[in-house]
């Protein structure tokens, strides 16, 4: 048995804008190994030069999937998911890295597809920053990494029934340890003494630059990112197949991908007759 196709099908450009979207985003996320700091004056300009560009394809973004990307239905199904995991998000808080966000972000992507999850990413966190005062520098960061995890769940391969939701499970478990690891990535090179092993160092190769930034992320997140890949785990082997179903339901209720079609009257259907005014009018 197979999955069905993505209940929500992004057009041609709007697939476009967030191909570009997603590509600045990853730039954004690896700028240590691709811009030195203190390159535009400031060690602090590259972040927030990124931070800036991000918060602005963002907005790109969302406009182009409003303005026709995906119909009225599905952008209803986008602010009632948006709400839903604005709501489950202070339910973790983060504490000991338990993230309730995920499990939905990545069922929503498998059923409604990858673009769907990218712009779900986006807005969830927006609206939970907003619900938990978490906007600061680190939300345009937050929204990409939540938004990489909601497009790559639309893009695995299809499988039904049991192995689905393994291939799921196994999937927001490794999404756990991936948000951690791009998240880190945007403040790792002032987190930490120059003369530390795990430090940055601008001028290093590649190579030697990368075996830092492994370390550092071992070191300092593995913990965390572990607790977020455990809760995924589990939240998507209890609750999946029942959210799972929930979610194909609603997409075959409201039928995104219908085309509508206006049917003209039969030929030689005269049209309705006008009542004559009574005589108080």
């Amino acid at each position: 048995m197979t999955a069905a196709p993505p209940a929500i099908r992004i057009g041609p450009r709007a697939g476009i804008v967030i191909a570009l979207a997603a590509l600045l985003g990853v730039l954004a996320f690896f700028w240590p190994f691709l811009v030195a700091p203190g390159t535009f004056g400031s060690h602090y300009a590259p972040p927030l030069i990124f931070g800036v560009l991000l918060v602005i394809v963002l907005a790109v973004v969302v406009s182009e999937i409003a303005e026709g990307g995906i119909n009225s239905k599905a952008l209803a199904m986008l602010g009632v998911l948006s709400a839903v995991n604005a709501a489950l998000r202070p339910l973790g808080a983060g504490t000991a890295g338990i993230e309730t966000v995920f499990f939905l972000l990545v069922l929503a992507g498998r059923v409604y597809g990858p673009g769907f999850g990218f712009t779900l990413g986006c807005t969830s966190l927006f609206a939970s920053a907003l619900i938990t005062g978490g906007v600061g520098p680190w939300m345009p960061y937050q929204m990409f990494g939540c938004a990489f995890v909601g497009m790559l769940a639309g893009l695995l391969p299809r499988a039904g029934g049991h192995r689905e939701i393994f291939m799921l499970a196994g999937y927001g478990s490794l999404s756990g340890y991936l948000f951690g690891f791009l998240l880190n990535l945007s403040f790792w090179p002032f987190s930490v003494d120059p003369g530390s092993s795990i430090a940055y160092l601008p001028g290093l190769p590649f190579t030697e630059q990368f075996r830092r930034y492994l370390a550092f992320d071992l070191a300092t997140s593995l913990g965390w990112d572990t607790g977020r890949a455990v809760t995924n785990l589990v939240c998507l082997l209890l609750a999946g197949p029942a959210v799972l179903t929930v979610l194909r339901r609603a997409a075959r209720k409201a039928r995104f991908q219908a085309p509508v079609r206006f049917a003209r009257p039969p030929t030689g259907t005269a049209p309705p007759a006008e009542q004559a005014p009574g005589p108080g009018s």
